[in-house]
Parts: C-alpha cells; structure tokens; sequence
C-alpha cells in the first residue's frame, strides 16, 4: 500500500495520475498547505524541505519525497512508462518539468493568478517566460508524439499538470496545436481522469 500525503497541487496529481496508470493501490493524506500543516515536525520527518507530495511505501518500509523523485521511484516498481532503452531521454525531459516548466509556471500562477496587480514586473517577466514555455513545448510536439519521444512516460505525466492549469496561464492552450493535441490525448486517459480528482471527485482536466 502507496501513502500519498499531498495537497491538492499540480505536484500531487503527478503522483495521483501515476499510482493510477500503474494500478498499485494508495490511500490519500491530506495536508492543509494553506494553514501550514507541511511545516509540523511529524511532517518534517518524511519530508525534510516540508513540501508535497511524499509517499511512504508501506510494504517495503520506504519514504519518498520530491515529485520527479517519485515519479521515478514508481515507474522502476512497475516496470511502467519508464523504458530502460528510452531514460536518457525521459529524464532530460523530466529534469525539464521539475527545474523549469513545473517552478516558472508556478511564479506565474502566484503573480497573474494569486496576486494580480502586486507587481507589474513579476506579472510581465513570467507571462513572458509561461508563454515561452507552451511555444516550446509545442515546437517539441511538433516532431515528438510525446515529449521524450513516440510513448507516454513519466515525463508525460509530470508535464500534464502544469499545463492543466491553462486557464490560470491567460495564455490560451488553443493556439497551440501540438500542445493541445497532446494534451487532449493525455486528458482523455481514464487513469488520468481519476488521477486527476483524487480530492475531488467533480475536478476534471480543463478543456482546451
């Protein structure tokens, strides 16, 4: 049995979407980021940077902390989305999400969405840098089914989220035709779906 301990973030529906495909069965604890449960000592404990999502594998006694960490950790336990002859490029293409796409479009979500009109400068530098991502990941699928290549990987599924969150980007998915065909076709995965509202049942994947 999977523990996921997260909230309900982009960041844990990584992980949610992945115990899915996968089909190992996971229980969900809840951490209330909002009133700071993630800087509580028992927490600290499984997750020395008090972020989410962490698990703790039950059978093998073990504790997982960071997303793409996690990500990996599942995919070698089951032997999916994570091919021995395809890593090099999965991982650039995860590494890419976890330092890079996953963190800037989250500086867009706190100064366009969270907190407009605070400051021009952070709104404009990352609508900027969020726009320059979906044209990147639209000229890589223009000439990749999936980001690392012809099959759906972790670093799919890691990747998903974030763009999930299309509507908070102001920066319409639409325009971009291989990210939004990429983007249907994950979306529309049944696993995805219930991944997706491990913490509520009526959240489903934004329409392009």
């Amino acid at each position: 049995m999977i523990e996921l301990f997260s909230a309900n973030t982009p960041n844990g529906k990584k992980i949610s979407i992945m115990l899915e495909e996968i089909r190992f069965k996971y229980k969900v604890t809840k951490i209330d980021i909002n009133n700071g449960e993630q800087f509580k000592t028992e927490f600290k404990k499984i997750s020395p940077l008090s972020k989410t999502p962490v698990i703790i594998d039950h059978k093998k006694n073990k504790t997982v902390f960071e997303s793409g960490a996690i990500l990996i950790y599942l995919a070698e336990e089951s032997g999916l989305f994570y091919d021995k002859n395809e890593r090099l490029e999965i991982n650039q293409w995860l590494m890419a999400q976890m330092g890079y796409i996953g963190p800037l479009l989250g500086q867009h979500h706190q100064f366009h969405h969270y907190n407009p009109g605070k400051s021009e400068f952070g709104e404009k530098r990352y609508f900027d840098i969020s726009k320059r991502i979906y044209k990147e990941l639209d000229e890589r699928l223009l000439v990749s089914k999936f980001l690392s290549g012809d099959n759906y990987t972790i670093a799919d599924i890691g990747t998903f989220p974030w763009i999930a969150r299309h509507e908070w980007h102001d920066i319409g998915l639409s325009k971009f035709k291989n990210l939004t065909r990429w983007y249907n076709e994950i979306s529309s995965r049944d696993a995805v779906i219930k991944g997706f509202s491990f913490m509520d049942k009526n959240e489903l994947p934004p329409k392009p």
